[in-house]
């Protein structure tokens, strides 16, 4: 083969790989593009920082005719210190200084102006704040759900959120500066033309003042330390505030007007002073021979721990309701205590809708279950049952370290003797078949009110 013919068929290769490659980009140019635009990337703004705020000795130097000492200060609204000059004395003549005194003086000076003062720091800090009541509040219901140290409920965060729902419509684009008592004084004259109730005021203002102090410095320290002044404010007195509480005879009544697993939980509920919410997280694994062990809560559907850490316990039942448990359980060995036909958690509000129709047909008032707890620690003391017995069997926390010191908690046998002793408070009598207490949950209609007491 000639060197020709081999020059030949290369080229030819060249010349289609060179029309395939033109193809391919003129296919590709008529198709649309998106332009990216690649920008450099914010710097991460620095933060003042009190550590190089402190310490200033200022430096001493000529100014025409005189010395000066020269040094930085914060500025609200500013990041950098602003340059000031101050004038210590004449260079010479009348009224000139040695080194030291010039020194001393200079000192003076800038403790004068606060140039090394954390609290002038601060101070500008907070006058520069931008931050309004509605991004902060935020924040802080993020943060107080997901804190390691005491994380609220979910039925707390749902409060809160529902109060800031109506606090951000009158203060929410207000910066977190401007919120002082002032402002939480137009607060309350707006809620109290609203028609709140002073305890609701109050728990609307506790959230504000949450909100403010939520916002710190880097060193754990609030920006806004306000001093709040009730007085000023003119925050309402809580007075003669409505605790509804029932009677042994209305007792009696409501559970003669219930039906099935009601009529138990309405015994169990004012003759152990639980939570509805721990009644009906108890599993028959929790019902013991004498007692009940709580160590859950129900919100809504879920199970979640008690409300606080006082709320797992040990509640010594009457002798008649623990016959009542044990004849409402039979033979089950597991699953919820009080269940729907699945097996699953009955809602509350299920319930309430349940009290309140018995309510209306006793004609009597609607109210909820704190009623029933309130009537549990009115008959206990009562009887003189011993206050951190009291405590332990209602679930709440010890006060004092007196209260600590006592261990009547850990005495058996003495809380068996006093649950016996004291009884329930009501009549249980013409107890049910097991067969008659039935799970089915009441159907409520959609349209139908409920109201919490």
């Amino acid at each position: 083969m000639s060197r020709y013919t081999i020059d030949r068929d290369f080229f030819r290769k060249l010349t289609s790989a060179i029309e395939q490659i033109t193809a391919y980009t003129l296919e590709w140019s008529n198709r649309p593009f998106v332009k990216i635009n690649l920008q450099r990337s914010q710097p991460t703004q620095r933060k003042k920082r009190m550590a190089a705020r402190s310490g200033q000795r200022g430096s001493i130097v000529r100014n025409g005719r005189f010395w000066a000492v020269r040094f930085r200060i914060d500025i609200p609204g500013q990041f950098n210190r602003k340059k000031c000059y101050v004038r210590l004395c004449p260079i010479e003549g009348e009224g000139a200084l040695s080194k030291t005194e010039r020194q001393r003086l200079a000192l003076d000076i800038i403790a004068k102006e606060g140039a090394n003062s954390e609290k002038r720091f601060q101070q500008t800090e907070a006058e520069s704040c931008t931050v309004t009541f509605r991004d902060q509040a935020e924040i802080w219901l993020v943060n107080v759900s997901t804190r390691k140290r005491k994380p609220i409920k979910a039925h707390t965060l749902r409060t809160w959120a529902s109060h800031l729902y109506w606090l951000n419509s009158k203060i929410g684009d207000t910066p977190l500066n401007a919120i002082n008592n002032g402002a939480c004084r137009r607060l309350v004259q707006e809620m109290h033309d609203a028609d709140f109730t002073p305890k609701t005021m109050l728990n609307y203002l506790q959230v504000v003042k949450s909100v403010v102090r939520s916002l710190v410095t880097n060193d754990g320290d609030p920006v806004f330390p306000r001093e709040w002044n009730h007085e000023f404010i003119d925050l309402p007195l809580i007075k003669n505030q409505h605790q509804p509480t029932v009677s042994s005879d209305e007792i009696r009544e409501i559970i003669d007007e219930a039906n099935g697993w009601y009529r138990i939980l309405f015994s169990l509920l004012p003759g152990s002073g639980m939570r509805v919410g721990e009644a009906l997280a108890l599993e028959v694994s929790d019902i013991r021979p004498e007692s009940v062990s709580v160590t859950k809560n129900l919100d809504q559907r879920t199970l979640a721990s008690t409300k606080t850490e006082a709320g797992e316990r040990e509640i010594d039942l009457a002798p008649e309701l623990a016959e009542m448990l044990r004849t409402y359980i039979g033979a089950r060995t597991s699953g919820f205590l009080f269940r729907t036909r699945k097996g699953g958690p009955i809602l509350q509000r299920n319930v309430l809708r349940m009290l309140h129709a018995i309510l209306k047909r006793m004609n009597r008032p609607k109210l909820g279950f704190h009623a029933f707890r309130r009537f549990r620690v009115t008959h206990l003391r009562k009887n003189m049952v011993p206050e951190d017995l009291i405590k332990f069997w209602i679930g709440h926390a010890p006060k004092t370290v007196t209260d600590e010191y006592s261990k009547v908690k850990n005495d058996v046998n003495f809380r068996r003797e006093v649950a016996d002793k004291v009884g329930l408070g009501f009549d249980l009598s013409g107890q049910m078949d097991s067969s008659q207490m039935v799970t089915s949950v009441h159907n409520f209609s959609v349209a139908e009110p409920l109201h919490v007491v």
